[in-house]
């Protein structure tokens, strides 16, 4: 049986990462550069540092990832970059890496959307079962996809304003918690209860979310309990605002997974390491027969070896890209 073994590249926003993947979904080699400190001073990613920093990693990055595997770039069978989404001058880079190996080296260049790598950070640890329910909770997207085979995705609804980790970032900064604020925000709700009434956002029969409405109540009850000279609990109000959030994104997942006779769940993104997230669905799949895939808890937060694992199953989509490549910084899955 022949494998096939590619060099992933992902940097769509504050992380300068390559991986070596095979058969997408046996890890060879990865090597992550963060730029979290970085940034952190200033609450948030801010783009034009983030890229710079990229052209300084990048070479860094794929020397030590070819040395970790013990490998050279003769030795891959293709390319796997993400162009989008993400930040432009992030993704740019990494992407001009990816085109510059292609040619010299003659592989396969594929292109990889950035959700699609979330997704498959899943086959790491298992099978994909079809027709299948994707959660995909990140900082910018909120969206619950349809799959019904390999490399298939099919929209069914997703945040109309604010994604869940933008939320818990603002909701964070608010009640004065350090940047990244999704983290802090689990942490500290495990030591309070939920006291504080906030409105279930958008308790609708759609596939659809809208978490602005939440993010501006909570901005405002801390206002006028700072106007009336009340001390806020944070501890009760992280645990108020994680339990309506994640109760409504559980309520909606299990409502496409019934509507669809779907008997396997698998959550992807950044927020899929929320630990009170991961135990209402493992609650909630156990109770419904379904089957639960999710990544550990360093495949969860953007990495290459999810575009090493996707890049193979876009390979044998025929999902190939040539040097005109570019980056996309918005787009839908499809």
């Amino acid at each position: 049986m022949k494998h096939t073994t590619i060099l992933a590249i992902e940097s769509s926003c504050d992380e300068t990462s390559m991986s070596i993947v095979k058969d997408g979904h046996i890890e060879i080699a990865t090597v992550t550069l963060s730029q979290i400190d970085i940034h952190k001073m200033y609450g948030g990613v801010v783009p034009e540092i983030a890229s710079r920093n990229h052209i300084e990693n990048i070479t860094i990055v794929l020397d030590e990832c070819l040395k970790k595997a013990n490998m050279k770039i003769e030795d891959v069978d293709a390319i796997g970059v993400t162009y989008g989404p993400g930040l432009s001058g992030s993704l740019l880079v990494g992407i001009q890496c990816a085109k510059t190996l292609s040619y010299i080296y003659n592989k396969p260049l594929i292109p990889v959307h950035h959700i699609a790598g979330h997704i498959y950070a899943n086959r790491l640890v298992g099978e994909f079962k079809f027709p299948l329910i994707a959660l995909v909770v990140s900082g910018g997207h909120t969206d619950i996809i349809l799959m019904e085979k390999d490399y298939s995705f099919k929209y069914l609804g997703g945040t109309l304003d604010d994604a869940i980790g933008e939320a818990y970032d603002k909701v964070a900064r608010v009640i004065d918690l350090p940047y990244p604020g999704g983290p802090r925000i689990d942490k500290i709700s495990k030591e309070g209860s939920h006291t504080y009434k906030l409105p279930t956002p958008m308790n609708d029969d759609s596939y659809n979310f809208s978490f602005s409405g939440i993010k501006s109540a909570v901005i405002n009850l801390v206002h006028n309990e700072h106007q009336r000279g009340n001390e806020i609990n944070k501890a009760d109000l992280a645990c108020s605002f994680q339990e309506t959030v994640v109760g409504i994104i559980a309520k909606k997942t299990m409502k496409a997974i019934k509507e669809n006779n779907i008997k396997q769940l698998i959550v992807a993104g950044g927020v899929a390491a929320n630990s009170y997230l991961r135990e209402t669905l493992t609650n909630l799949a156990k109770e419904n027969n379904v089957e639960l895939l999710i990544p550990p808890i360093d495949y969860c937060t953007d990495n290459a070896t999810m575009i090493g694992c996707a890049a193979f199953y876009a390979l044998n989509s025929d999902k190939k890209a040539d040097l005109t490549l570019n980056a996309v910084p918005v787009e839908k899955l499809k």
